[in-house]
């Protein structure tokens, strides 16, 4: 289990297609516990496995909502091999997406409401599952990131335009 460090934008990895898991093994268990470690240490609540520098179709999810009587989020986490969606709903839905890879950054994009997929989990199970809300909209998202589309790809060229604009000048103060 380690932090990874959370590859970004411009890196043209992202615009990698990853490869099905044909095997879920100790290997990828280990990837899947790194993923964890380096989501919750970047403050994210979802992580495909292209963004640690792995080309698998691999993500995890944590969306943290519930929280303990402390105030400390309650973790949630879930793991999906070999996503597919399966259905999508007509109805759509407009969220504030982020992304660990552009960070800082945020943007409104419509995806559709619903879906329903069937994927894989840590031990080789199967799973279909129909979800909503941000729990959907966070499914979706991963998965373009499985086929090497990141959230700005959604947006008109001058929203994106902007939005990389805003980043840079953001690195250049950092600097």
């Amino acid at each position: 289990m380690a932090v990874r460090p959370i590859i970004e934008i411009p890196d043209p990895r992202l615009r990698t297609i990853s490869a099905p898991v044909p095997e879920v093994t100790d290997a990828t268990r280990a990837l899947i516990d790194d993923m964890f470690d380096s989501m919750y240490a970047a403050r994210g609540i979802g992580l495909a496995a292209i963004q640690i520098g792995e080309p698998q179709r691999i993500l995890v999810i944590d969306l943290q909502e519930e929280q303990d009587e402390e105030g400390k989020p309650i973790r949630a986490p879930r793991v999906f091999i070999n996503p597919e969606i399966l259905e999508t709903s007509e109805e759509r839905s407009v969220y504030t997406e982020g992304c660990l890879s552009v960070p800082d950054q945020y943007a409104d994009v419509e995806r559709p409401a619903r879906c329903r997929a069937r994927w894989l989990d840590a031990e080789g199970g199967r799973h279909e599952e129909e979800m909503d809300g941000l729990l959907a909209t966070c499914l979706q998202h991963e998965m373009d990131h499985l086929e090497g589309i990141i959230f700005v790809d959604h947006l008109s060229r001058l929203k994106r335009d902007m939005l990389l604009k805003k980043l840079a000048k953001a690195r250049k103060a950092a600097a």
